[in-house]
């Protein structure tokens, strides 16, 4: 049987110690707040104000250097619907988000692959090679193929006319399927950045689940597809949404510099058909009017790839 000083004791400790865990509550939350705050504050800044302004602007008549402001509702968003620059953009936006995604998800899987479980000689050279349009900036890639497609001075039709009785002189960036010519630099560009990604995933798969499908007689293509895909579904998933992502709000850069959307709007993307309606032809409002539809076709097309893109989990 406890004596009254025992119990008194152990309500002192209990309290002690409900004291101790509120106190290192406080720090804890303390702790994150000191980290987080500023970067919630660097979000909203940047992130958060400027999409809320976007959406407020489209409703309006704007020239984007003017003080005023005209109300007009909807007006821009009626003007979309009859654009067919609109479609031609979202058109292209899709065209080159379809062709990255197959083009840069298979080869990044298949080079890979190639430098991890093919063992191919000088593994590690090629992972340099394949990397080193990742550090280059866009604008200078976009410069780069400008100048191997020139119709004169190309490095392609120079090429090609090694094959050819008379010069080759295509005008790769002035004609209506120019949008093909832009898809082989991006593809280019991409390559190196996912192959690491994958290269990484799959170098983290235990070799004893290679093994035992060799043990049961897996070929190559077999255990790639059983025991290699499965495990690095999420890496390629992620790949494909970020491929994605990047592509609806960032092909503005390599079409502008290589064709500015031409000729006769056939490279026109969402985001460089805004960048000419906003700063080139001062239409502001509709201009932040193409931004909100570039959101929502972003926020639409991850949100369905997520859905389709699903699956069960592998652990290792």
């Amino acid at each position: 049987m406890s004596s009254p000083k025992m119990g008194a004791a152990e309500n002192t400790l209990l309290v002690t110690k409900k004291s101790s865990l509120k106190t290192a509550k406080r720090h804890r939350m303390l702790f994150m707040t000191i980290f987080l705050l500023p970067t919630f504050i660097f979000y909203c800044v940047f992130t958060v104000y400027p999409l809320l302004r976007g959406l407020y602007v489209s409703f309006f008549d704007w020239s984007g250097s003017s003080e005023s402001m005209k109300f007009i509702g909807f007006d821009n968003y009626k003007e979309m619907a009859s654009d067919p620059i609109i479609l031609t953009g979202l058109l292209n936006d899709y065209f080159l988000v379809i062709g990255k995604v197959i083009g840069i998800v298979v080869l990044a899987t298949l080079f890979a692959v190639a430098v991890t479980r093919m063992r191919v000689q000088g593994a590690s050279f090629f992972r340099v090679i394949f990397f080193i349009p990742n550090i280059i900036s866009v604008a200078v890639i976009a410069v780069l193929w400008r100048a191997v497609y020139h119709p004169s001075l190309g490095f392609l039709n120079s090429f090609l006319s090694l094959f050819t009785l008379k010069p080759v002189d295509t005008v790769w960036l002035g004609n209506s399927h120019s949008i093909w010519s832009l898809l082989i630099p991006s593809i280019w560009a991409g390559i190196g950045f996912y192959m690491v990604l994958l290269i990484a995933a799959i170098l983290s798969i235990p070799s004893d689940l290679y093994e035992a499908s060799e043990i049961d007689g897996a070929t190559g293509g077999k255990q790639f597809t059983k025991v290699t895909l499965p495990l690095i579904w999420e890496q390629v998933k992620t790949s494909i949404l970020h491929i994605t992502i990047t592509t609806l709000n960032g092909s503005i850069v390599i079409v502008w510099i290589m064709t500015e959307g031409g000729p006769d709007n056939a490279t026109q993307v969402m985001g460089s058909y805004l960048y000419q309606m906003g700063f080139r032809q001062s239409h502001m409002g509709y201009a932040a009017a193409i931004g909100v539809l570039i959101l929502l076709a972003s926020l639409i097309t991850t949100a369905i790839l997520s859905r389709l893109l699903r699956r069960e989990v592998h652990e290792m």
